[in-house]
């Protein structure tokens, strides 16, 4: 391969078979191996992840977006998508997908007995809130055009008024 395609393909390629998985848990309900696929590539607006989340598992809080979509990409494996209170079951070849807002907080669980493994494709608006239903958490982030971001992770229960400490 030519200096230029081996440069092209390190900007546009990634194989999520061949990715360094970075371990998350946090015992007793989210353990997963994952890694975000878009990290060093030239993707501005789309983002994509893989996860491997063991049996009894999920990889992340239940929440929802007001900005980003997302969809989901079931490869491996079979579970549940935890949405909008309902559980529905879901198998290898499955694919979700999930607008912003409200309606449709989500979360994958692995009920079954052997792993799940899905690809995460998202658009990454910028700001973005994000809730999280099951514990009245919000985070709000936002990315300056220069790389500089601000990320904040609150519960609702400590907004303070508007005027609080201005002068």
């Amino acid at each position: 391969m030519s200096t230029r395609s081996q440069q092209l393909a390190e900007r546009l390629i990634r194989n999520y078979n061949d990715v360094e998985l970075e371990h998350q848990i946090r015992p007793p309900l989210y353990d997963t191996l994952c890694a975000r696929l878009g990290v060093g590539t030239v993707a501005g607006k789309l983002g994509a992840s893989i996860d491997n989340v063991p049996p009894g598992q999920r990889s992340c809080p239940y929440h929802f977006h007001y900005a980003q979509e997302e969809m989901f990409v079931v490869l491996e494996g079979s579970g549940t998508l935890r949405v909008a209170d309902e559980m529905l079951p879901l198998r290898a070849g499955d694919v979700i997908f999930i607008p912003p807002g409200p309606e449709y907080p989500h979360q994958l669980i692995n009920t079954s007995d052997a792993p799940l493994k899905y690809l995460s494709i998202s658009t990454r608006e910028t700001p973005e809130v994000c809730e999280y239903p099951d514990s009245g958490k919000y985070m709000a982030s936002a990315k300056a055009p220069d790389g500089t971001a601000f990320e904040g992770l609150q519960r609702a229960a400590g907004n303070v008024d508007y005027w609080d400490g201005e002068p």
